[in-house]
């Protein structure tokens, strides 16, 4: 058996920008009513984009700048994006600018109360299942009023620019609803549907994931991975071309990448699930759950067997350490695991038989380490 000793419990630092105040400070410098700013951003605005790429960490940026020297000249300010660091929870954030504890995507997957477990990006049962947008209505499962929808209701255009495919999905309806969704195919119409929205005055959110997914596939900073990077550096070439006077783009992401280095295979060690009902999140970030009376067998037992390799707390340590933002609601309280076990270091916690596709993954994100947690800012045009 692997074995235990102490690692300190991060705790995130609440005062420091994040993702979720990159459109309300935006807004605010559009002259929208109703947002404040956050971050710092020069006013008289007349149109803007928020291009979100899907998996640019700060870290990775840096190290592979000579790939993407356009991205690396707007080099700024970076961003924590909170726990977890993985999509679902980065989208919701830029779509409400709120931290997880309020808007309740607590994960890649967690429980639901009446409606299972639900896969947030898929919006289905989880690992497998039907869809649930009917049992987990989205709308209903993420409440907030979104940055958008308060937006068009304070008079400004609002359009969302990305992949057809995913116009109507559980996840848009939940965090990206209220605005003009656009849907597009390839970089060449995500370029040019943000240069038309800009150019017409309008605030448009933009969305990348290929960078995420060659991560995900080959490792981040792999050639695959480096050749898209490329491409998304001339993508955003492209749009700042084509900004006009007062026009702003501002790029950001969800979260950062780091390689697996350990894996641990939940499936193969039945000693992990004595008292458990389910497992959720994902490699680097996981929600377990508990029968009745059985959180301190279970977090002794995860916290023996995993060992250093993740940090293994109840739900209110977690909560206490700011993982999910200085607020959560009591309706997102039980989303997550009365056990939480985020990953450290090069470390996944993998489910081989319930997740082959995704314990297949070469890279990974979720956890709390300076690689995953941190974004860049970059800020064009003005």
């Amino acid at each position: 058996m692997w074995q235990a000793r102490f690692v300190p419990l991060p705790a995130l630092d609440l005062n420091l920008p994040h993702l979720a105040d990159v459109v309300p400070s935006v807004l605010t410098a559009m002259g929208v009513a109703g947002f404040e700013a956050r971050i710092p951003i020069r006013g008289d605005v007349a149109g803007a984009c928020v291009l979100l790429v899907d998996g640019l960490g700060a870290d990775l940026l840096d190290r592979h700048a000579a790939d993407a020297p356009t991205l690396a000249a707007l080099r700024g300010p970076t961003l924590q994006v909170g726990y977890p660091a993985t999509t679902a929870a980065g989208l919701a954030a830029v779509g409400t600018g709120l931290r997880s504890g309020e808007h309740g995507l607590v994960g890649y997957s967690f429980r639901v109360p009446a409606a299972g477990m639900l896969n947030a990006l898929r919006w289905r049962e989880h690992p497998w299942g039907s869809d649930l947008r009917e049992r987990a209505v989205p709308e209903q499962v993420q409440p907030q009023p979104t940055t958008f929808e308060r937006a068009a209701a304070a008079g400004m255009a609002v359009s969302v620019c990305s992949p057809a495919e995913f116009a109507g999905s559980g996840l848009t309806r939940a965090v990206l609803r209220g605005a003009d969704y656009r849907g597009v195919f390839a970089l060449g119409d995500l370029a040019a549907t943000v240069r038309n929205a800009v150019s017409a005055g309008e605030f448009c959110y933009a969305y990348h994931s290929e960078l995420d997914a060659l991560g995900h596939l080959y490792g981040p900073g792999s050639l695959p991975w480096r050749m898209q990077l490329r491409q998304v550096d001339r993508l955003v070439e492209s749009v700042m071309e084509a900004l006009p006077p007062g026009g702003l783009l501002a790029v950001v992401a969800d979260h950062g990448m780091v390689s697996a280095e350990e894996t641990v295979d939940l499936d193969a060690d039945p000693a992990l699930f004595d008292g458990v009902e389910a497992v959720a999140g994902e490699a680097r970030a996981r929600h377990v759950y508990t029968r009745e009376g059985a959180v301190d067998d279970v977090l002794q037992a995860w916290r023996a067997r995993i060992g250093s390799r993740a940090w293994v707390v109840a739900r209110d340590e977690a909560i206490d350490a700011g993982w999910f933002g200085a607020r959560v609601l009591d309706e997102v309280r039980d989303r997550i695991g009365d056990v939480v076990a985020a990953a450290r270091d090069g470390a996944v916690l993998v489910r081989r038989t319930a997740e082959p596709m995704e314990s297949a993954f070469v890279g990974h994100h979720g956890s709390l380490t300076a690689a995953e947690q941190t974004v860049p800012l970059l800020l064009a045009g003005l």
